[in-house]
C-alpha cells in the first residue's frame, strides 16, 4: 500500500533517494537545485514559498516526490493567476494561502510528480494518480483555496483532469537542433529574410569590438559570478521590481552545479558588460538570466539566443529554451509549443468559472500556435 510523508526541508530526503526520482537529465529538478534554493533562503515563510514537499513510500522505499510549496502569493510562477487571485477575494473569498507544485521562479517543463525508475515503467498512471489525490486531499483538509501544478507534461495533465484538475495550456519559444553542422547551416534553414536579418545583428555585436567569453565549470570565476548576479539583479529590478534570488543563492549554484552552468559573458575594452546564464540538461539547454551594465544594440539577442544555439550545435544539445513569453524568438529559430498546468480549485461556483475561461484561453492559444507554426516560421518552405 502507498503512503505519503510531508517534508518541511528538502534535507529530511536523502538526495540518492530524492534523485533515484528526478533523475539526472532535467537540473531544475534534482535535489543540489532545491536545496540552493532552501539554504540560500531563496525559499521559506518569509519569501512566500514553504517547502512542503511530498514523498510516496511503499514497503519502506520512495517510490515518488514532488516538489510542493505552500504559497502566499502568486510571484514567481510564470503561470499567471493574479486576476483569480482578485476575483476570489473580491467575493469574499481567501485565495491565499494555496498549494503550488513547480519549480520556484523557472519556467521550465517536465514531470512534476517524480517518478522512481524501478516504478515509473509499469505503474506510472498509478502513482501519478495517488499523488494527484493526496495533494487533492491536502488542499479539502487544510482549507486551501486551489492547488496549482504548473509547467507539467501532457501526460500528467491527461492523467490527473480525471480526478478534478482543470487543464490550462500555455505558449513557449524552443528552438530544435536538426543535425545543423554548425551555425552557417542553421542559417541556411532559415528564409532568405531571417537570415539576412539575423547576419545583420551578428555583424553589428562584431563591429562593435564586442568580445565573447563562453564559460563552463571551473573556468567560471567569482568575480564572474559577481557581474552575473548584478545583471540578474538589475534586470530583475526592471521587470519585476524585486530580485527573487540573492547573491548566496548563486554562490551555492556555483558550488553544486557548475558544471551544468554555462556563462556566457560580454566585454567592451576589457570591461563585462553584460552575461547570460544557461543551465545545461543532458539533452537541452536552459536560458535563464541575463543582463547588461550597458544598452548595446542586438547584445540580447547575441547572448541569449545566437551563442546558445552556437553552444548546442557545437555540443549536440537537441532543444534550447528561452524561459517565458517572447514572440520576437520565431525570427531567431525558435518556434511555439504547448505548456500544460494544472489547477484544482475547492469552491464549485469559481472552479466553474475558472474552466469557461480556460476553454476560451486555450481556443485562443491553440489557434495562436498553429497560425505561427503555419504562417509566421522563420524557415524555408520545403
Amino acid at each position: 500500500m502507498i503512503k505519503f510523508k510531508t517534508h518541511e526541508t528538502i534535507v529530511s530526503i536523502s538526495k540518492r533517494k530524492w534523485e533515484k526520482c528526478s533523475g539526472n537529465e532535467n537540473p531544475f529538478l534534482g535535489y543540489d537545485f532545491l536545496w540552493c534554493l532552501e539554504k540560500s533562503n531563496s525559499v521559506g515563510q518569509n519569501k512566500g514559498w514553504i517547502p512542503n514537499y511530498i514523498s510516496l513510500e511503499e514497503d519502506n522505499n520512495i517510490i515518488a516526490v514532488v516538489p510542493l510549496y505552500i504559497k502566499l502569493h502568486s510571484q514567481g510562477e510564470y503561470v499567471f493567476d493574479h486576476s483569480w487571485a482578485h476575483l476570489y477575494q473580491s467575493a469574499g473569498g481567501q485565495y491565499y494561502p494555496k498549494l503550488q507544485v513547480s519549480i520556484p521562479f523557472s519556467p521550465i517543463a517536465g514531470n512534476r510528480i517524480l517518478i522512481n525508475k524501478q516504478y515509473e515503467k509499469f505503474r506510472k498512471k498509478e502513482i501519478i494518480r495517488f499523488a494527484g489525490k493526496v495533494i487533492v486531499e491536502r488542499t479539502r483538509t487544510f482549507n486551501f483555496s486551489s492547488a496549482h501544478i504548473t509547467f507539467c507534461t501532457n501526460h500528467e495533465a491527461k492523467i490527473l483532469t480525471d480526478i478534478g484538475f482543470l487543464h490550462r495550456i500555455g505558449e513557449q519559444f524552443h528552438w530544435q537542433n536538426s543535425d545543423y553542422i554548425d551555425f552557417n547551416d542553421f542559417l541556411t534553414s532559415l528564409s532568405s529574410r531571417k537570415r539576412k536579418s539575423i547576419n545583420k545583428e551578428r555583424k553589428y555585436i562584431k563591429n562593435c569590438n564586442i568580445q565573447i567569453l563562453k564559460k563552463t565549470g571551473a573556468d567560471i570565476s567569482d568575480s564572474d559570478w559577481d557581474h552575473m548576479f548584478l545583471f540578474y539583479q538589475n534586470t530583475s529590478d526592471k521587470k519585476w521590481g524585486n530580485a527573487y534570488l540573492n547573491r548566496k543563492f548563486f554562490d551555492l549554484l556555483s558550488k553544486k552545479l557548475n558544471d551544468k552552468i554555462l556563462l556566457i559573458l560580454a566585454k567592451e575594452k576589457g570591461n563585462i558588460v553584460a552575461g547570460a546564464l544557461h543551465i545545461i540538461g543532458s539533452n537541452t539547454l536552459f536560458g535563464r538570466y541575463w543582463g547588461s551594465f550597458k544598452n548595446i544594440k542586438y547584445l540580447h539577442f547575441e547572448l541569449c539566443y545566437y551563442q546558445a544555439i552556437e553552444w548546442a550545435i557545437e555540443n549536440n544539445i537537441n532543444f534550447v529554451e528561452g524561459g517565458a513569453q517572447g514572440l520576437h524568438k520565431v525570427q531567431r529559430g525558435y518556434l511555439p509549443v504547448q505548456t500544460n498546468s494544472l489547477h484544482y480549485i475547492k469552491n464549485d461556483s469559481f472552479k466553474n468559472a475558472v474552466e469557461n475561461f480556460l476553454n476560451e484561453e486555450s481556443s485562443i492559444i491553440d489557434k495562436d500556435i498553429a497560425f505561427i507554426k503555419n504562417s509566421y516560421s522563420p524557415f524555408r518552405k520545403k
